[in-house]
């Protein structure tokens, strides 16, 4: 189905623009735009390489960070009266905004535009966190013990699964934004990359390679969140969001 609709969209879009006669300059047609884009396949492979290695780190560390923030904060009520509230206040300011100070202070090298990337997705993985580990209800937990299960083990058996169909909320959630993240943080300052490649074509006068950056741009986001779908699929079969996907 999906792929059928994908077809029906590139068609509806190749033959709107001879149907209506827009011109080439505002709305190129996607034929176009894959010769064009593939007389360029250089230059977007290497650019897209560079965007996915910063969206893969800054959503690497989101998780390795977030996840561990989460349950402390879950399990603390000093965390929860003192970070939690910061951490509330730190997700209502647009990321973005940070995105020039950043270059500004390191530059336009690679750790910036990590630093976006990890700003973007580590917000909603650690609220997600703490709502999941928050969730399980208090006469699981008791039950749990009244069977002989330590700390670790009602932990391990128990809230973790509990927990986990929340967290992958967050985790789908940052995936999309990564690639948001990172070429936003490419537009406002960098020499490479697909957000630098989309901003430098554009003011070239060439929407069909800008729309073949949309494109890579685009693959690379879905492959992020593929991933993840694909972990959810893998740790948590038995949750009703995964049996659903695969009916």
């Amino acid at each position: 189905m999906s792929i059928t609709f994908f077809a029906a969209f590139f068609l509806v879009w190749q033959y709107s623009i001879v149907w209506f006669g827009i011109p080439r300059y505002i709305l190129t047609p996607p034929s176009v735009i894959v010769t064009k884009g593939w007389a360029d396949i250089d230059r977007l492979l290497y650019y897209t390489w560079i965007t996915g290695v910063e969206v893969v780190l800054g959503y690497a560390v989101a998780v390795i960070l977030a996840l561990p923030l989460g349950l402390a904060i879950a399990f603390s009520s000093v965390l929860r009266r003192t970070i939690y509230p910061f951490i509330v206040c730190v997700e209502m300011v647009p990321k973005i905004a940070f995105a020039p100070l950043f270059i500004s202070w390191l530059g336009f090298g690679l750790l910036p535009k990590v630093i976006i990337v990890f700003l973007v997705c580590f917000f909603p993985i650690v609220l997600n966190a703490i709502l999941a580990f928050s969730s399980l209800s208090e006469e699981l937990s008791r039950f749990s013990v009244s069977t002989g299960a330590g700390v670790w083990r009602t932990f391990v058996k128990v809230r973790l699964p509990a927990a986990l169909p929340q967290c992958f909320v967050g985790f789908k959630y940052a995936a999309i934004n990564a690639t948001v993240g990172a070429a936003i943080a490419e537009f406002i300052g960098s020499d490479q990359g697909l957000g630098f490649y989309i901003q430098i074509v554009t003011g070239n006068m060439r929407p069909d390679l800008a729309f073949a950056g949309i494109f890579f741009l685009t693959i690379l986001g879905l492959a992020l969140f593929g991933v993840v779908t694909l972990a959810e699929r893998l740790l948590i079969p038995w949750h009703i969001s995964v049996r659903r996907q695969s009916h």
